[in-house]
C-alpha cells in the first residue's frame, strides 16, 4: 500500500492479546514495518518511511499506551496512536469498560504521556450517527465530545460509524457542523462501515461538506471483520458484532476508484490498489467485497472491439458531416415549446 501511494496506515492494535489473540503478532508486524530491509524497499521507490509515512496503532486504554511508548522506546513504535470514547455511554461501557467521565481522564494522562513520547494521538469519537446498543444518538453530541478531544491535546480526531448507521444526508449535517466549528479538514477522518452498499454516497456527501480523509481497508476487511473468521466471533469482538451482516470498512479499491473518477488529486497508483485488492482477495481465499477490481475502472477510450460494424458507410450514404447529432434542417440549438414535457396538452386525458 505504501509503494502504491498510501501515506497513513493503521497497522495494530496493541490491547490484550489474551483478549484479543490475533493481534498478538503486534509487536513483530511493528518490527517489520521499522527493519532495515523495509526501509530500503521503500528507498528505492523514493519514499523514506520514517519522514513520509505514518504508523499508527490503536490503543484504546492506557496500558495500551504505555506500550506503544515502549516499543517507540526500543526504536519499532508507532509515530500515531489512537484511542476512542463512543457518546452512547452504554457502547462506550462495552468497549472500554469505564464510564465516560473516567476515560476522558484516562485519555487526558494518555495524551500527555504520549506527547512526551513524541508520538500523535487520534481521538475517535463513536456512535455519531446511531449505536448498536442504545439507538438513537445526538450529532451535537459528537461534535462537543470532538471538542474536548482537542481541548485536551489531540492531534486529529476520527469521525467514526462504527455499524454502518450513517447516511449521505446525515454525515452532510455532522461534518458542516464540525468543520463550522472546528475548520481545518486536515483535523479531521472519515471512518465508514458498509452494511447496506450506500457508503459510496456518504463518502461524497463527506466529501461535500469538506471532510478530506478517509479510512479504507483492502476488500472491505477492517474494523470487526478483522477479529473472527468464518463468521466465528473470538473473544473480544463485542457481542453486538456478532451478527456477521455487521462488516467492514469502505473498500479501498472502489473508494480510490471513486475519488479518481470524481477528478480529485489523491496519489494513489490505481490500477496497484486494484492489483494489491486481487492479491489480498487470493491471500484470504475468498472473494471480498470490492466492485472495482471486478468491473474495473471506467475506460475513457472506451471499447471500440465493442462497436457494430458499418456506421461510417451509413454515415457516407446519408451524407451527413462527421459528428452530425441531429437532422441537418433542424434549427441548430433546440427551441422549446411554450408548453412541453408533462404541461404538453397533449399529454392530457
Amino acid at each position: 500500500m505504501i509503494l502504491a501511494g498510501c501515506r497513513e496506515l493503521e497497522v495494530t492494535n496493541l490491547g490484550n492479546p489474551r483478549a484479543m489473540p490475533q493481534f498478538k503478532d503486534a509487536d513483530e508486524v511493528m518490527k517489520a514495518m521499522r527493519s532495515d530491509d523495509f526501509r530500503k524497499r521503500c528507498g528505492k521507490a523514493g519514499i523514506d518511511v520514517d519522514k513520509d509515512v505514518t504508523l499508527t496503532c490503536v490503543t484504546i486504554r492506557e496500558a495500551a499506551v504505555d506500550r506503544a511508548i515502549e516499543m517507540r522506546k526500543n526504536g519499532y513504535g508507532p509515530d500515531r496512536i489512537l484511542m476512542m470514547v463512543s457518546t452512547d455511554p452504554e457502547h462506550h461501557f462495552a468497549n472500554s469498560g469505564t464510564t465516560l467521565s473516567q476515560y476522558w481522564r484516562e485519555a487526558e494522562r494518555c495524551i500527555q504521556k504520549a506527547r512526551d513520547a513524541g508520538i500523535k494521538m487520534c481521538g475517535t469519537v463513536s456512535t455519531i450517527w446511531g449505536s448498536p446498543i442504545s439507538g438513537a444518538t445526538k450529532l451535537e453530541d459528537a461534535v462537543e465530545f470532538t471538542r474536548r478531544w482537542f481541548q485536551i491535546g489531540a492531534h486529529d480526531i476520527e469521525h467514526a460509524d462504527h455499524d454502518g448507521s450513517a447516511n449521505a444526508a446525515d454525515a452532510y449535517r455532522y461534518f458542516s457542523m464540525v468543520l463550522d466549528a472546528m475548520p481545518n479538514p486536515e483535523a479531521h477522518l472519515c471512518h465508514l462501515h458498509e452494511t447496506k452498499r450506500i457508503a459510496s454516497s456518504t463518502i461524497l456527501a463527506a466529501l461535500q461538506a469538506g471532510i478530506c480523509r478517509f479510512e479504507a481497508t483492502l476488500g472491505g476487511l477492517g474494523g470487526q471483520p478483522a477479529n473472527f473468521l468464518d463468521d466465528c466471533p473470538i473473544k473480544g469482538t463485542g457481542e453486538y458484532y456478532y451478527d456477521p451482516r455487521y462488516v467492514g470498512l469502505i473498500c479501498m479499491e472502489d473508494l480510490v476508484v471513486q475519488i479518481d473518477e470524481l477528478g480529485i488529486r489523491h496519489g494513489y497508483d490505481v490500477n496497484r490498489v486494484l492489483m494489491l485488492g486481487r492479491k489480498m482477495e487470493k491471500t484470504i481465499g475468498a472473494r471480498l467485497r470490492s466492485e472495482a477490481i471486478i468491473n474495473g475502472r471506467t475506460v475513457k477510450e472506451g471499447h471500440m472491439e465493442h462497436a457494430r460494424p458499418g456506421l461510417k458507410k451509413l454515415i457516407e450514404k446519408e451524407k451527413e458531416k462527421p459528428g452530425q447529432q441531429f437532422p441537418a434542417e433542424w434549427s441548430a440549438e433546440a427551441i422549446l415549446p411554450e408548453k412541453w414535457g408533462p404541461a404538453d396538452p397533449l399529454w392530457k386525458k
